[in-house]
């Protein structure tokens, strides 16, 4: 197998994002049918929730988030890192495709989404 170097400050898979067209339903599904825990229901945006559930003990959590108009209702995989500012200016220079700027929102830590080379979505946030 291949020797990695570390380029980027990733410590963890941190949350898998799901968006959904309920989150009162879909919260009721994770933590009612599944017996996830709730980790975090707190305001986010403009008068929105981030919501983040995962079954008792894991590290990984999922985030039940609003499904927007003309946005494809796909996963997102979410990375902690331990600096978001300097791998976001890292994947730019690196030549990746990026939000212009880290999102910085009360309540909610530091984050940005990127893109690997098939599109998909990914998204970085910063975790201590």
């Amino acid at each position: 197998m291949a020797e990695t170097k570390p380029t980027t400050r990733i410590t963890q898979v941190g949350t898998v994002i799901i968006p959904v067209s309920d989150q009162d339903k879909a919260l009721e599904f994770y933590v009612g049918t599944l017996g996830f825990e709730k980790r975090m229901d707190a305001p986010f945006g403009a008068g929105e929730r981030w919501i983040e559930v995962a079954p008792p003990g894991a590290a990984t959590t999922i985030a039940l988030v609003p499904l927007r108009d003309g946005e494809p209702a796909g996963i997102v995989v979410s990375f902690a890192t331990q600096d978001a500012e300097a791998d976001h200016t890292q994947l730019l220079a690196r030549g990746v495709e990026a939000d212009a700027a880290v999102l910085r929102w009360d309540y909610v830590p530091p984050m940005f989404s990127f893109r690997d080379p098939d599109g998909n979505r990914l998204r970085m946030v910063e975790r201590q």
